[in-house]
């Protein structure tokens, strides 16, 4: 029994947080260490070249050598941002081993990811460790068996070696929780590393992983990825598998959930991509059996692009590496045509209204004794019509912003007649958005912002969680979309300028001002504290067309050049 002083949970979260601690300290050191020049290769090598190296018998490149330098990594990542939640060392040092001396006895390695560390967000269940996914109340119940990615992964040969963190609820891009705590941007500890899969991106971002693997309903693979210059792939519908995966909200299918993968290069998530696509097991909820198509590209692709979206205009650094991005593929011959993309706040007010319809009552149902964090109070207050009414009539006739007002409203509790009508109007836009963009423009693919702003300080989200809407927009279309890095913020070039103002499509008056205080203020978005924090850009394809997607962010990636993102670059 615990002390009459200490509240059960506070001893629940103790415990969990001492656990951790406690198996990050028991790694056994080891024998004999290896040379700083190898582990330099080795945390400079993607998956592909790791698994040659072992199976080359390349001096020192073995299963066990690789597993130990990403562990080592990982515990100096959780030293400085707080991103592990379950901790597998052990199992994976014992793994590594078992795969050596598999591989010295057949000289066959065990698949495409033989002896590649790889780290899954914490919504994945992986047999005898918790799925927390930051409640308090699931602390001390270990999943009964892997998920189904999880064994894929397992079957190629990949070792697991930690989970990550995420928001309480997975509802937000600020990755905050009362279990685990708050994961912080390995570039600058005063941001966040995004949401939900943010203790991903800080792992892989300072190389404490090779692979990772997380989901997305708005952006949870995307935004971390952008603010943690890292690369993702969100794909389409039903080619992850999410069988056997935590979740807050069970039964929701309004809008579609997505599993993918996060890496420090393209080649690996292509790789993810091959292992996983069409390998599945028969299930109940069996995936379509489409294994990796290799595509054929035409010379010269035609891309759309667009800096303003007409929802909240993207800062100076996100329009600098979306446009430095157009110049780097115009020299290569390639054709980029600027476009307005139709009403993309109605995508953000559909989803909202489609999450919302029964006032979070689910997902706030979770949280029990937990207490609830700044970053998703709005899920306190949707089901106080009074107040929303008032508030949004305040920002419809006097601020004048008619987004906002919608998005205020799009709250509420709905009856299930209600909710039909919105899924029926959120079809109605996605053909819309097929017919006005892709049939009309005939574009390969899309470069966007994957937000307004690169990483924003912590606690800024309580107000500006709708700048999700930049992401959101292709869950509700359903696009296959990567994640790029492109550069980082420069106060020289990624100041306010009067030029900017002028410059596109205006949206939202309040969460413009809000991020950056127009009218005067201490703005979140400031060049100068944000100095040296990533950029990304969001490359989008058509639906069913991921393979595709793909190859161009390969074409894309080349046509960048040298960037100070990738295996070995990562934040330090």
């Amino acid at each position: 029994m615990w002390p009459f002083w200490v509240p059960e949970w506070q001893a629940t979260i103790d415990g969990k947080r001492a656990a951790r601690d406690r198996l990050i300290a028991s790694v056994p050191p080891q024998p004999q260490p290896t040379p700083p020049q190898l582990v330099q290769a080795i945390l400079g090598a993607n998956a592909s070249e790791i698994v040659r190296h072992i199976q080359n018998e390349d001096e020192g490149w073995t299963a066990t050598n690789v597993v130990r330098a990403y562990i080592e990594r990982a515990i100096v990542a959780q030293s400085k941002t707080n991103c592990l939640t379950e901790i597998l060392f052990a199992e994976a040092l014992a793994e590594a081993e078992a795969l050596d001396k598999e591989f010295r006895a057949t000289k066959k390695i065990k698949g495409p990811l033989h002896g590649v560390p790889v780290s899954f967000k914490d919504l994945f269940h992986i047999k005898g460790f918790d799925h927390t996914i930051g409640f308090t109340d699931w602390a001390n119940h270990p999943a009964a068996d892997d998920a189904m990615l999880v064994r894929q992964i397992r079957a190629a040969g990949g070792i697991i070696i930690a989970k990550t963190n995420v928001p309480q609820t997975m509802v937000s891009f600020e990755c905050s929780n009362p279990l685990w705590g708050r994961t912080l941007n390995p570039w600058n500890p005063d941001y966040t590393c995004g949401g939900s899969s943010g203790g991903e991106a800080a792992l892989l971002s300072s190389d404490g992983a090779v692979l990772g693997f997380g989901s997305d309903i708005g952006g949870s693979l995307r935004i971390p990825a952008h603010f943690c210059g890292i690369y993702s792939l969100k794909p389409g519908a039903d080619r992850y598998p999410l069988e056997g995966c935590a979740t807050a909200c069970p039964g929701f299918s309004g809008v579609t959930i997505v599993a993918g993968p996060m890496a420090r290069s393209v080649s690996d998530l292509e790789l993810a991509c091959r292992v996983v696509f069409g390998s599945a097991p028969p299930s109940p909820f069996s995936l379509p059996p489409l294994p990796y198509r290799d595509v054929e590209l035409p010379k010269k692709l035609r891309f759309g692009y667009y800096t303003a979206d007409g929802y909240v205009k993207a800062s100076p650094a996100c329009q600098r590496a979306v446009l430095e991005t157009v110049a780097a593929l115009r020299r290569e011959g390639h054709e980029c045509m600027e476009f307005q993309p139709p009403d993309t706040s109605e995508a953000m007010q559909r989803f909202s209204e489609l999450t919302s319809a029964d006032g979070y009552k689910t997902i706030y149902s979770y949280i029990k004794h937990d207490a609830l964090e700044p970053n998703v109070s709005f899920m306190n207050q949707s089901h106080i019509p009074g107040s929303r009414s008032f508030f949004a009539w305040f920002v419809r006739y006097v601020l004048k912003d008619e987004i906002a007002a919608k998005l205020i409203m799009s709250s509420g509790v709905k009856s299930v007649d209600e909710t039909w009508k919105i899924k029926m109007a959120c079809n109605q836009y996605v053909r819309r958005w097929y017919e006005e963009v892709w049939e009309k423009d005939h574009f390969d693919a899309i470069i966007a912002p994957p937000s307004a702003a690169p990483a924003l300080p912590h606690g800024s989200t309580k107000s500006l969680a709708a700048l999700a809407g930049a992401t959101i927009l292709y869950n509700i279309v359903d696009s296959p979309v990567g994640i790029i890095p492109v550069l980082r913020v420069d106060p020289a070039k990624d100041q306010i300028t009067d030029e900017w103002r002028k410059f596109g499509a205006h949206g939202s008056v309040l969460l413009e001002n809000e991020l950056y205080h127009l009218d005067g203020g201490d703005a979140y978005y400031d060049p100068e504290k944000m100095a040296g924090l990533p950029v990304g850009i969001q490359l989008v394809g058509r639906r069913w067309e991921d393979e595709k997607l793909l190859a161009m962010m390969h074409v894309v990636d080349k046509a960048l050049g040298p960037r100070e993102f990738g295996p070995g670059l990562g934040a330090r």
